[in-house]
């Protein structure tokens, strides 16, 4: 049992340790949402004797000169350029006007005035998600102390469970939040930045990767302290029941040395002999033939040797 219980409590701290470093690499990248944006192509700067894919040249290098007709090759839609961006939760980042590289900008310069506050509160409840899930890392490692008692254990067992299922609520409610604030930016933010096309990206398949792999390890942490209170009730009604049998034994006003025989025999029940102990008649041994095993001493043994 020792060994099962050390590798549930393995088995939940490394779920955690995994939900956490996704929710991390996830809220410090900025993949959420990837696209493209329409944009009129700027004119070429400098002398160009050739014709560039980011740029709008001229017939002629010398634009000054009144006396040219300048004009340009580019028409209909060779006059748009489709540049990528990918946007997180604190920047949001577009291709250069030459397509090398990408200038950043804050994702809060860009979502609507109005539209700030599910922002903030996007981004106070990631914070609060990893703090959270922090704390429930730190409670489950704990908790594989060997130097602490089984009750402290069961405490720890049971706030690490609580810690790990809130922080997985609330990273739930920051992703949805994220959500509805990149969806009215792009319904009502800057002209210069409305994207033309946009999906969501790997940090967002991450993000939702961490909320699934923080709850499995809520659920990992709540069965083991279900389970260690289930076995705690079932030992607690044994008791309980030998302790009856011994005062119903000691009622009975029978001799000294069978009230001996009885308090360190019970008879052995399985699934199918769910019957009630048969107890002696006139100091005699039960006609039952029942097989007989140590019970009130056995059943009496420390509760800790049932956690798990």
């Amino acid at each position: 049992m020792g060994t099962e219980c050390s590798r549930r409590g393995s088995l939940a701290l490394t779920l955690n340790i995994v939900a956490f470093t996704c929710a991390l690499s996830a809220v410090s990248t900025s993949f959420w949402c990837e696209g493209t944006r329409k944009v009129v192509k700027p004119f070429c700067t400098g002398p160009v004797t050739t014709r560039q894919s980011y740029c709008i040249r001229f017939n002629s290098s010398n634009i000054n000169d009144s006396r040219l007709v300048q004009y340009i090759w580019e028409s209909g839609e060779e006059k748009f350029l489709m540049r990528k961006f990918h946007t997180g939760i604190f920047f949001s980042c577009e291709q250069a006007a030459d397509m090398n590289g990408f200038n950043c900008r804050d994702f809060k310069d860009i979502a609507p005035d109005h539209e700030k506050g599910v922002l903030w509160l996007c981004i106070t409840a990631e914070c609060l998600y990893l703090i959270l899930l922090f704390t429930g890392g730190v409670l489950m490692w704990l908790e594989l102390c060997p130097c602490l008692s089984v009750m402290n254990k069961l405490k720890l067992n049971a706030f690490a469970a609580m810690f790990t299922a809130l922080s997985g609520l609330l990273g739930m409610v920051a992703h949805m939040m994220f959500t509805t604030a990149f969806q009215l930016a792009v319904a009502m933010g800057p002209e210069d930045w409305r994207p033309k096309t946009w999906d969501y990206s790997w940090s967002y398949i991450l993000a939702w990767g961490s909320f699934a792999t923080c709850m499995a390890s809520a659920v990992t942490a709540l069965n083991r302290y279900t389970k260690t209170i289930v076995e705690f009730k079932y030992k607690r009604r044994n008791i309980e029941k030998n302790l009856r049998i011994k005062q119903k034994l000691l009622e009975m006003d029978l001799p000294e040395q069978m009230w001996d025989m009885y308090l360190t025999a019970v008879p052995a029940r399985g699934e199918g002999n769910a019957g009630p102990l048969d107890l002696p008649v006139n100091g005699h041994k039960p006609s039952t033939g029942a097989a007989y095993v140590m019970g009130l001493d056995s059943m009496t043994e420390s509760q800790g040797e049932a956690y798990c």
